[in-house]
């Protein structure tokens, strides 16, 4: 399934409102249109407006479950930073088909060794918009990527409004992803 493909929802299912982020279940046999899918999740389009629904349930799209396999090994080394920029770079925006990374959104990381051995990841992101009402899930996809990684025993995802999000954050990759340059 690629996007712009529609469907029909093979059963019901979960899913999160754009840009509310309030919880919804769509029924079986609601049209969707596929607008994106991205960094383990999907938005879809439907008369009920956008929403996200989760790999754990893209087989109500039709697509194959996919076996989600952590990387995270047990070990008490330290974890790699650009590890962790990398798992930064599959969370996305529902909306929007540029990492958060390559948005802006990622203002700092920060890695501090544990006494018993690993890491604490210490992030601070904003969003495009205060009011974002994906915020929340924004920021628990970021927690649970960065989690994910060899050595990141504990991780925190601060949401931040200073400064304020602009355009001018934006990578030149994301820039050249949105068609700006």
């Amino acid at each position: 399934m690629r996007p712009g493909d529609q469907t029909k929802l093979t059963r019901e299912v979960p899913a999160t409102a754009i840009p509310a982020g309030s919880p919804l279940i769509l029924p079986k046999d609601t049209e969707v249109t596929l607008t994106q899918s991205l960094g383990g999740s999907h938005t879809v389009a439907g008369a009920f407006g956008l929403a996200r629904i989760e790999e754990k349930d893209q087989d109500a799209l039709g697509l194959a479950l996919v076996k989600v396999v952590s990387e995270a090994a047990e070990t008490n080394e330290p974890a790699d930073e650009k590890r962790v920029w990398d798992k930064l770079k599959e969370v996305f925006d529902p909306e929007i088909p540029v990492n958060v990374v390559d948005l802006g959104l990622v203002y700092s990381l920060e890695l501090k060794p544990l006494p018993a051995g690993g890491s604490r990841a210490e992030v601070k992101m904003t969003l495009t918009a205060p009011g974002c009402g994906m915020g929340p899930t924004i920021q628990a996809d970021a927690k649970s990527k960065v989690m994910s990684v060899p050595g990141v025993k504990e991780a925190e995802v601060e949401l931040v409004w200073e400064p304020a999000w602009t355009q001018s954050m934006i990578s030149e990759a994301g820039k050249m992803k949105l068609g700006w340059v």
